[in-house]
């Protein structure tokens, strides 16, 4: 028999707010994270907005001669997982043996930022000036390995990167192991911090950026005038523990995370399978895992990217799996407010996902204002919507055709 696996920590840094309680407030208003870019050069770049984490001091969670030695990408997810696991009131060493607690962290670009300052410094002084810390700055694995040495979890330690998908596959994968048996306790989520001029002049030149110039309007998730995602960065981790842990200690308990799917397009490098039908999978998969229905799921909080593919063929898939029950959920893209934070995306939504549930509260769609004939769901648009949420489905689809769906349950005995 799987054991039981419940949510009893978050912790997040976003464009909305650097605690997953200021993040949260924000998108149940339905504040925009997104401006016009200060930590790149304008002349660089042609498309200028994108979702920055502001006001953020890795300092208050990172001792400062560490700081200099870690990507940004890193710093999110250590403060991240601190505030995760303070909010389990989770101490390991004390009140989960070491060995039992593991780490499992996406990210789907790691350090590109890091990378690139330090191939200018090497094209414009040598090889003398580059950081001996080149390499753990930016290889996808190091914010798992970091908040590993900074927490003391010896268990299991992995890092999926799966591109937009990375933070809700890891979040699967580290379920599977609390299920298996192999621990008592995961850290996992997603990070990223990949606003650079490669990674923006990448994405433009793949025509996948949004060029509106209001970049509160920018991000438009199922509106017929989207033309492509904004760029986010951020960090979203949970603290899962198997129930049984959890209940000796009496923590509390977000959600019961109850099943996981994830599937390959067998397609195109960026493009997503006609009508969406490896999300389609993805999510049969995951409900199959859960052993519900699909009339059973009572909000979906959708990939959502706003570009025009994506959207169209993420309605479709939804309502090939849930039918007639297609229109009676809701379909909501946080993603309107925080930008896209790729490999972190999935993290991010995945809190938001369980606090959802806490709060019987469906985050809105913003920007919506001219309905697509093709789309014809409940996006939740512009405003949040109270319902009592018992079952709530996250997904992330990522480019390799990678797909990853988690569902999420209200607790109950």
């Amino acid at each position: 028999m799987k054991r039981r696996v419940v949510v009893t920590g978050v912790g997040a840094v976003t464009p909305l707010g650097n605690n997953s309680e200021t993040s949260w407030k924000n998108i149940l208003e339905g504040v925009s994270g997104i401006d016009v870019i200060n930590s790149v050069d304008k002349e660089l770049i042609d498309v200028t907005i994108a979702a920055e984490v502001k006001d953020f001091h890795p300092e208050n969670y990172i001792p400062k001669k560490e700081v200099k030695r870690m990507g940004r990408f890193t710093q999110f997810a250590i403060a991240a997982s601190k505030m995760a696991l303070e909010d389990a009131n989770l101490v390991i060493g004390e009140n989960i043996q070491a060995e039992r607690a593991g780490v499992w962290i996406g990210s789907g670009i790691g350090g590109i930022g890091e990378y690139n300052e330090q191939h200018r410094r090497f094209m414009k002084r040598g090889g003398r000036a580059v950081s001996p810390f080149t390499i753990p700055m930016f290889i996808p694995d190091m914010a798992s390995g970091y908040v590993s040495i900074i927490t003391g979890a010896k268990g299991i330690n992995n890092c999926s990167v799966t591109a937009c998908a990375s933070g809700a596959n890891s979040i699967g994968d580290a379920f599977r192991a609390i299920q298996n048996g192999v621990a008592d306790v995961m850290i996992s989520g997603g990070t990223e911090a990949a606003i650079t001029d490669m990674t923006i002049t990448g994405f433009s030149n793949m025509r996948a950026l949004s060029r509106n110039k209001d970049p509160k309007k920018a991000s438009r998730p199922f509106d017929k005038n989207r033309d492509g995602f904004v760029l986010g960065e951020g960090c979203g981790i949970l603290v899962l523990e198997e129930l049984e842990h959890a209940r000796k200690r009496n923590a509390k308990i977000y959600a019961e995370l109850v099943g996981y799917g994830a599937t390959g397009d067998a397609y195109h490098i960026t493009a997503p399978a006609q009508d969406g039908e490896g999300a389609q999978r993805a999510m049969l998969a995951a409900l199959d895992d859960a052993g519900i229905s699909y009339n059973e799921v009572d909000y979906i909080n959708a990939h959502g990217t706003s570009t025009y593919y994506n959207d169209l063929y993420e309605t479709k898939a939804i309502k090939a799996v849930f039918k007639d029950h297609a229109y009676k959920l809701a379909v909501s893209s946080t993603k309107s407010m925080t930008g896209h934070l790729l490999g972190g995306a999935g993290g991010i939504e995945a809190v938001f996902s369980v606090l959802s549930i806490r709060d019987g509260i469906m985050p809105p769609t913003i920007n919506y204002e001219t309905p697509d004939e093709e789309l014809d769901l409940d996006y939740v648009p512009n405003k949040a919507k109270k319902r009592d949420l018992q079952i709530v489905m996250s997904n992330s689809l990522g480019f390799g055709g990678h797909n990853a769906t988690l569902i999420f349950q209200k607790y109950n005995e």
